[in-house]
């Protein structure tokens, strides 16, 4: 009789597990909408509360458009429920009264697959973005052509944008979430103060908006804690603030910065009644000219930090969180400012390849956790160590914690690192903490808690999951938790080094078995049970098996090959043109283990379809419903073995290519051509441009000279390289030029009197002066002489204003004379009429190969002189040349197959290259500063299965031998990728005509 009623006790424990439901503060609105609106804790979307969590991408640092779907789905398997992206003006409004739309520019693909992915996008279309990009992505036409203070109420500066944001919002509005678009949320501008012209900038902006029809929530992003557009004129509806705690020197990657400690309270004091939104958090760092490389970047912000750092964002009660960069890409062209190379990889969890890092294991641990416990998107916070825990106390002063409750379910949160963040060393400690059964001090069997230097934890107490799931506590982390089938599954682990410790309660009638593993100790009694995790466990082990409860326990590595991707259940409820999106077309998923990648799934008639991708053969361990009897694996049936337990095992084999490797093809039979025309005496630059203006836009005035104005931007060349002709006639008594030249940060300019060399400046500032000395017997007196300088514009600074000075701000002839006429040349056409409109704006400079189409695919060099790359330039002097060659792809379908171009090693020889890939600038190499010398270039940009044509433009700085050396070589290989990537690359007949 008292097993019979303690067995009643304990099913109705099971399934009632009451709680005490809170009434949600009041949400707000922006009058426009209430689709989207938002309380103290979090975003509703749809009468849904959502912790938004994703992170940062730049479709136009990838501009293939296929390849986008590949980025969210891989955020989408992460976790990760939203992207932030940029929009460049510069490239969408390369001239007065045009907005480019198309190609890669365009918008419908980008909205399209992030609806196909199933991930919600914050848009962030700017005027200004910064991004480490040319003019902070403002258009360069405006930054010249402009007399007032950008990103002010300045009359010609407002009306400059106005047509820009109004192209913009009326693209965008048809794909926000209020129309089933994937839109929840548009920035306006970025980074800025709240003066009073700022004010009214950001004021008539969000007019523009409404006007275009944007009615989803105006946010912004401050850089840290400036109280900016929170209230008063201009303040938009969700205040943020971003954070790059470690900073932006990778050269010394294992220092660390202490955690900020204030960010609640900020928070508390500056908008407590929204919810805490970091619109961008330090996900890497950019790397400068001369920097130590992106992996020494990926370290300084691994694994380590986002353990520590990013569960210190979710301890101030952070509900709203993009990491930046999640995939950085590529700043090919003329995209990067000056403080950047070609390679934007920021040391991202996704890297410039697209292959998935160390950094994205972790970022995948939390976010599924997150993903997987609704109970934390509505959580209290209730103190820390130093403000005091009411009811916690841990038992060292070396550990750090916080407290957060969910009010409705009474779950804690627990968020413990070391109190010295940057440690590296280990501590012990043991937490009394409350419970539904009262307060205990944990763990119970095991010796204590270990924290690892710069390691984090959040300990949960009575966490529930599925239909009635329930953890008492858990000082192991949670990976997955939720239903699959009728069962209630959670997936929990830790660090293989580390004891852990569970406490769960049972189903009726349950048993559990203490002979699971040599590390694992689990003990039961009256429906609830404890289990105890030693050092050594290494993979998978099942501590709980019944009809209704899965509690599964791995090691931290093993977690992290594991895969929960939505499954479209065609649910009744689900919102329409949102059938894809977790949470809101689905809340059925499926756990696989052992893949590279698992990209969806869907489950019909019994069958589960599994797409993804695999870096060598694997074991899959899937856990799905019970009526799931076979499974597919990129659309082929695999044998599947054993279904105890809802468990299908299959093994895949991955293609013979993973073993074999790739063949590449070598890159010989070079043609080459000289391509700096313009030092010959005879050369004409008639039809060249005039600089003769006398009153400038630009930041810099003329230093000394006769006033006229020698800047690239002011006659329409301000992409890339530009060359200046300066005419005089001489006397015979000129023995040098003084010049002061601006071209950016680590620019170069090389200077020729007639045909000879004179040298050239190199510069790790904006600007440099320097004397050129004539060589003995170059000026012919009583002639017209030319003064010819080829100068690198490194892209226009992101300062307040933006508007960058590049070119000659002082030139004088030394022992007289005077310049006659001075001529100028950039890209072919100007930003008013260049011809290659695919492409764009910033693939081009002024290089007279350039200007012929050379680099194009389809460009006769039949009659070209035969000359390897790597002997250089004829004679050994300083110059440019023009090499070219193309060679044949054949490369199996159905993989993603990433390729690099890689130069010889860094060894400081004078030169620069720019790398033109069928046609696109996708690497410039400074040989003398560094340091990437490997060059990413996606399928795409490459033709896997035809001809591809490679051109560099070499720029031998000095009279002295140089010698590259290049080669196309494998990144990465795998089975699978998103399927069929179309080549876009206009010839010179299509685009010269």
């Amino acid at each position: 009789m008292l097993v019979a009623l303690l067995s009643l006790f304990f099913a109705f424990l099971w399934h009632s597990r009451a709680k005490v439901v809170t009434a949600d503060p009041p949400r707000k609105t922006n009058g426009y909408t209430d689709v989207v609106t938002w309380d103290n804790y979090t975003l509703w979307i749809y009468n849904q509360r959502v912790f938004l969590t994703g992170g940062e991408f730049h479709t136009f640092r990838l501009p293939v458009q296929e390849l986008w779907l590949d980025i969210f789905q891989k955020m989408v398997a992460a976790g990760l429920n939203h992207v932030s992206i940029y929009i460049h003006m510069g490239l969408t409004n390369p001239a007065p009264g045009v907005i480019d739309f198309d190609d890669w520019r365009a918008f419908k693909p980008i909205f399209d697959a992030a609806t196909l992915a199933g991930i919600f996008v914050v848009w962030r279309p700017g005027p200004y973005i910064n991004a480490e990009t040319t003019a902070g992505g403002l258009s360069h036409w405006l930054t010249s052509e402009i007399a007032g203070t950008v990103r002010t109420n300045a009359t010609d500066f407002t009306e400059a944008y106005i047509p820009y944001i109004d192209a913009i919002a009326r693209e965008s509005a048809p794909y926000q979430v209020t129309n089933g678009g994937p839109i929840v949320a548009v920035q306006i501008d970025n980074e800025y103060d709240q003066k009073p012209t700022h004010a009214e900038f950001f004021e008539h902006l969000q007019r523009q908006y409404r006007k275009g029809g944007i009615i989803v929530p105006l946010t912004y992003n401050d850089p840290n804690e400036r109280e900016s557009f929170i209230n008063g004129t201009g303040a938009v509806d969700l205040y943020g603030m971003d954070a790059y705690p470690q900073r932006f020197d990778c050269s010394d990657p294992k220092t660390w910065y202490p955690v900020a400690t204030n960010y609640h309270a900020y928070h508390t004091r500056v908008n407590p009644s929204q919810p805490w939104y970091m619109p961008e958090y330090q996900a890497g760092a950019y790397d400068p000219w001369g920097g130590p490389g992106y992996d020494a970047c990926a370290l300084l912000t691994g694994p380590d930090f986002e353990d520590v750092f990013y569960k210190h964002n979710y301890a101030a009660n952070t509900k709203l969180i993009s990491y930046y960069m999640l995939y950085g890409g590529t700043n090919w062209g003329g995209i990067a400012f000056p403080g950047v190379y070609t390679s934007y990889d920021y040391g991202s969890p996704i890297r410039e390849t697209r292959q998935l890092s160390d950094k994205y294991d972790e970022l995948k641990r939390q976010n599924m956790f997150i993903r997987s416990s609704p109970e934390f998107r509505k959580t209290d916070w209730i103190g820390d160590s130093s403000t005091g825990i009411p009811g916690v106390s841990i038992s060292s002063a070396d550990a750090f914690g916080t407290l957060l409750t969910n009010p409705d379910s009474g779950t804690n949160f627990l968020i413990v690192r070391q109190n010295d963040s940057t440690s590296t060393a280990s501590i012990a400690f043991k937490v009394t903490i409350p419970t539904s059964e009262g307060s205990i001090m944990i763990p119970l069997t095991t010796d204590s808690i270990a924290l690892d230097g710069r390691q984090s934890k959040i300990i949960v107490t009575d966490y529930h999951f599925g239909t009635h799931g329930w953890l008492l506590y858990a000082t192991a982390s949670i990976y997955f938790a939720g239903k699959i089938g009728d069962r209630d599954v959670v997936l929990l682990y830790g660090s293989s080094t580390q004891s852990h410790e569970f406490a769960f309660f049972l189903p009726p009638g349950a048993r559990v078995s203490s002979d699971l593993s040599p590390y694992v100790q689990v003990s039961s009694t009256r429906g609830k049970g404890t289990a105890s995790v030693l050092p050594g466990l290494v993979g998978l082990v099942t501590v709980v098996e019944t009809n209704s409860l899965l509690i599964l326990y791995a090691d931290a590595v093993t977690a992290a090959t594991f895969w929960a991707p939505p499954v479209r259940d065609e649910t009744p409820n689900a919102i329409k043109g949102l059938e894809t999106f977790w949470q809101f077309g689905t809340n059925t998923t499926v756990l696989v283990g052992g893949p590279y990648l698992v990209r969806n799934a869907s489950i019909s008639d019994g069958v589960l379809a599994l797409r993804g991708d695999l870096n060598a053969s694997a074991m899959l361990t899937v856990f799905a419903p019970s009526n799931i009897f076979a499974v597919t694996w990129n659309g082929e049936l695999v044998d599947t073995m054993g279904h105890e337990g809802g468990m299908l095992q299959a093994y895949v084999v991955a293609s013979a290519h993973l073993q074999d490797g790739i063949d590449l093809p070598e890159l010989k039979d070079w043609k080459y051509a000289d391509s700096l025309p313009e030092i010959k005496v005879d050369f004409d630059d008639s039809d060249w441009v005039v600089a003769n203006k006398t009153s400038t836009n630009l930041n810099v005035k003329p230093l000394f000279g006769d006033g006229r104005v020698l800047y690239g931007c002011d006659y329409g060349y301000c992409e890339n390289n530009v060359i200046w002709r300066g005419h005089f006639e001489a006397t015979g008594s000129e023995t040098a030029v003084n010049l002061t030249i601006y071209g950016g940060e680590f620019f170069a300019a090389s200077v020729w009197i007639n045909d000879q060399f004179a040298g050239t400046v190199y510069s790790r500032d904006e600007g440099a002066n320097q004397l050129f000395t004539f060589p003995e017997g170059s000026v012919v007196a009583g002639q017209d002489n030319v003064v010819t300088v080829l100068q690198d514009n490194m892209g226009l600074d992101e300062d307040d204003n933006e508007k960058s000075t590049r070119g000659i701000a002082g030139f004088d002839l030394v022992g007289g004379g005077n310049f006659t006429i001075w001529r100028v040349q950039g890209k072919l056409g100007g930003y008013l009429s260049y011809p290659d409109k695919v492409r764009g704006l910033l693939n081009e400079g002024g290089l007279y190969g350039e200007r012929q189409g050379w680099h194009l695919p389809g460009f006769d060099t039949s009659s070209w002189e035969s000359r390897d790359l790597s002997e250089g330039l004829p004679g050994e002097g300083a110059g440019v040349g023009f090499f070219v060659t193309s060679f044949d792809l054949d490369l199996p379908a159905g993989m993603d197959i990433q390729l690099s171009f890689q130069f010889e090693p860094f060894n400081e020889q004078p030169y620069r290259a720019l790398l033109f890939v069928n046609g696109w600038q996708y690497g410039k190499r400074a040989a003398n500063v560094g340091p990437q010398t490997r060059f990413p270039v996606p399928q795409g940009i490459l033709e896997y299965n035809g001809k591809n044509t490679v051109a560099i433009a070499l720029w031998a700085l000095e009279n002295a031998e140089v010698s590259p050396m290049l080669q196309l070589s494998v990144d990465g290989v795998f089975d699978g990728g998103v399927g069929p990537i179309a080549t876009v690359a206009p010839t010179y007949s299509e685009v010269r005509g």
